[in-house]
């Protein structure tokens, strides 16, 4: 059943009291329904349980939820009523997918699956997504919701170039006007979000490199291709070469996470691999990457009479963020938590398939505090001990349902 938010307030200042606010009872079944994603979680493309889960509630709601031809993954709108002319929507983002790390915390709600952890809070905006969807619900019962939201849930952040290109093409953007959506920050205080207009994350790409040569004795070096060596000097010179062909300003950073030859030690190896990530703060110089890169690579393993085989994989450009997008959303969380709950966040080189989205419609992306208060554990996205406070479950309910109830109002 739809929860009964319609009677409850929020008490933020500048912009006068907000109905939507989440109420106990909802809050709770929320942080049991993220702990039970955090359970079980699924990796991109693979994510049933998931999506089975998040439609139920929907369902259960009296919402008409939509998967994805892809099999996982979903939308769904409220407030929307059949042949009603309506103004494009506003959308609400989330991602469902997890990582294929193990989770080390010694939590209750610990992953049940090995080497598969929610370390990058998808599930946490997958509940925030969902709660401020019951609660518009309930609102637009009452008709207290001016205009219809769509609620996207979509599969695979995490494989590029990601899940948004399938949501799309499923029609997850039809009639939507503008986009939002929050990405966990463990540096960020819970109860606050950080904003930033223009370029919040950058373009990532995957690079994989192979090399191949006729081997031989590590006694004779000279008279074959030494491809250890070959691809030594590749992982260092590589990215030196392009840090001086491109504006240092454009961030352009090549990462290497894997390099792989050889079984002896007296013998020198015919193959060789190495991948890694591109990433670029600038969106021109993002697309210059490629040719870039084939070009440094070439050169070097020339240089050491290496054979090389490119792979560069494009990922995601720059998530770059509309002003006017980036305002609804700070008139949003001041409503709520008042105007010192937002600050100032930087953009980094993360990458992001949210940035899809941006390709078709204005949008913006929040940073969601996560940290406890007073915490000064270092915590990283991307690691096993990943872990939020969550009171940031109730910080994300309250700003998309805010920004849903000011899209469209006078500034």
């Amino acid at each position: 059943m739809p929860c009964d938010a319609g009677t409850a307030t929020s008490q933020g200042t500048g912009e006068g009291v907000l109905a939507g606010a989440l109420p106990p009872g909802l809050r709770d079944e929320l942080i049991a329904f993220r702990r039970d994603l955090h359970m079980h979680p699924e990796l991109g493309n693979r994510e049933f349980r998931t999506t089975a889960a998040v439609k139920a509630r929907l369902q259960r709601a009296g919402l008409s939820p939509r998967t994805l031809s892809t099999g996982t993954g979903l939308f769904c709108d409220v407030g929307r009523e059949p042949g009603v002319p309506a103004r494009p929507m506003l959308a609400l983002r989330a991602d469902l997918d997890a990582l294929p790390i193990p989770d080390t915390k010694t939590v209750p709600y610990r992953s049940t699956v090995p080497r598969m952890a929610h370390a990058c809070g998808h599930d946490v905006h997958t509940t925030a997504v969902l709660g401020a969807g019951l609660v518009l619900a309930d609102l637009a019962e009452q008709g207290l919701l001016p205009q219809p939201v769509r609620l996207i849930f979509q599969p695979a952040e995490e494989v590029l170039p990601g899940g948004a290109l399938d949501a799309i093409e499923c029609g997850a953007l039809d009639g939507v006007g503008k986009i939002i959506a929050v990405h966990c920050d463990p540096k960020v205080e819970v109860g606050r979000i950080g904003l930033r207009v223009g370029p919040i994350t950058s373009a990532c790409d995957r690079l994989e490199v192979t090399l191949g040569g006729p081997g031989g004795h590590t006694a004779r070096p000279h008279f074959t291709t030494d491809l250890v060596t070959a691809a030594a000097r590749i992982a260092i010179d590589v990215p030196a070469v392009l840090a001086r062909r491109v504006d240092a300003r454009s961030g352009l950073s090549l990462t290497w996470g894997r390099m792989e030859t050889g079984h002896a030690p007296n013998v020198i190896p015919q193959h060789a691999e190495l991948s890694g990530t591109v990433r670029c703060l600038d969106l021109h110089a993002w697309r210059d990457a490629p040719d870039l890169v084939h070009a440094a690579i070439d050169e070097v393993a020339t240089l050491h009479r290496a054979k090389s085989e490119i792979n560069y994989v494009r990922g995601v450009p720059p998530v770059v963020n509309d002003a006017e997008v980036v305002g609804l959303l700070r008139r949003a969380m001041a409503a709520r938590r008042g105007a010192a709950s937002v600050e100032d966040t930087e953009q980094s080189l993360g990458g992001e398939d949210f940035s899809w989205y941006l390709e078709h419609v204005p949008g913006a992306m929040a940073r969601l505090g996560v940290r406890p208060v007073g915490d000064t554990t270092r915590r990283d996205l991307h690691c096993g001990d990943f872990d939020v406070d969550e009171g940031s479950i109730t910080a994300g309910v309250e700003l998309f349902t805010a920004a849903a109830l000011l899209d469209g109002q006078p500034v």
